[in-house]
């Protein structure tokens, strides 16, 4: 839910950067800004603490009763989609103009020369944003037992609590060992990734292929 709707954010905020409205790029770029200057803990606290006082005092709605995890994709679906319009705008303009025309002028639509040649070009470019984004959305989620969420950190919390933090150095240590290798999983995964979607070209196609540019 919260990777559906983080796109679907940046999505439509690389649209508005990327308007000819200035009033859009304006709304686009406040929004942009604004999320980057706010710390993840501090938007994650106004959602979770703000939300359910504006709902209730504005239209009587009480959410109170709902998961903490509904929070949680709120936040970070606010907090990371500034920075995927930012990763989806900056691979669409990474796209040469020509490859789009060159789709229309053989009677491909809009929705497919999109689809079938300025999207796979456009992953190729964001995959290092991508990657990165993920990971520090997997280590920001370490915040959420601020706010009760039994996640990896919380659940560790709970359990050293129980020995009156007797062993608080050894449950750090334990916790670098879960995150390290996680980690490491996850970049090794998106340099996979990244290297499928990078063209693999002979030396005579490539040679073909400088000769054409030039």
């Amino acid at each position: 839910m919260q990777r559906v709707l983080r796109s679907i954010i940046g999505a439509i905020v690389a649209k508005g950067k990327m308007s000819k409205h200035k009033l859009l790029r304006a709304l686009a770029s406040i929004y942009v800004s604004i999320t980057r200057c706010t710390p993840s803990i501090v938007l994650l606290f106004l959602v979770f603490y703000g939300l359910p006082a504006v709902l209730y005092d504005s239209f009587g709605i009480d959410i109170n009763g709902i998961d903490t995890v509904f929070f949680v994709c709120i936040t970070f679906s606010i907090f990371l989609g500034a920075s995927s319009s930012e990763i989806i705008r900056g691979a669409y303009e990474a796209v040469s103009k020509g490859q789009f025309e060159a789709g229309l002028s053989v009677g491909l639509s809009e929705f497919q020369t999109f689809i079938r040649i300025i999207l796979p070009q456009m992953l190729k470019f964001a995959m290092p944003n991508i990657g990165n984004m993920v990971i520090f959305m997997f280590k920001e989620g370490a915040l959420c037992y601020t706010i009760g969420l039994r996640d990896v950190l919380g659940e560790a919390y709970f359990l050293s609590s129980k020995e009156f933090n007797a062993y608080s150095l050894s449950m750090y240590i334990a916790l670098t060992f879960i995150y390290w290798p996680i980690t490491i999983i996850l970049e090794r995964a998106f340099g996979y990734f990244e290297w499928k979607l990078t063209p693999k070209l002979s030396n005579e196609e490539l040679t073909t292929k400088l000769g054409e540019e030039a």
